[in-house]
């Protein structure tokens, strides 16, 4: 039987496969620059702004997700960074790699 711990890390480890992943395709689309020239290329200008910023989103996600690893490893993971309580699993469910409680997500702590 799965320990909670060992299935968390199980569920992080599947997330971190499939962020990467989404992250190698759009530094493929990445690779085509855009047309800046005038009149020209309106969309893909846009299309490549897009990705650019998605881009930014996944390594940030990946960070966050590699942290999460971290922390199982040390112990520390459930635990809010700020106030030091446990992190109710329900939100762990929904935010894996969160590093919060919902009270200090708010701000109420």
């Amino acid at each position: 039987m799965m320990t909670e711990m060992a299935a968390e890390r199980e569920r992080l480890e599947q997330e971190l496969a499939r962020t990467l992943a989404e992250l190698e395709q759009v530094n493929k689309k990445l690779e085509e620059k855009a047309d800046y020239s005038l009149g020209e290329g309106d969309s893909s200008i846009y299309e490549w702004e897009f990705n650019f910023a998605l881009r930014q989103s996944l390594e940030e996600k990946a960070k966050s997700i590699q942290a999460a690893l971290r922390r199982i490893e040390e112990g520390s993971y459930g635990i809010c960074e700020v106030c030091g309580r446990k992190i109710s699993p329900e939100r762990l469910a929904a935010l894996p790699h969160t590093t919060l409680c919902i009270e200090c997500a708010r701000g109420k702590r």
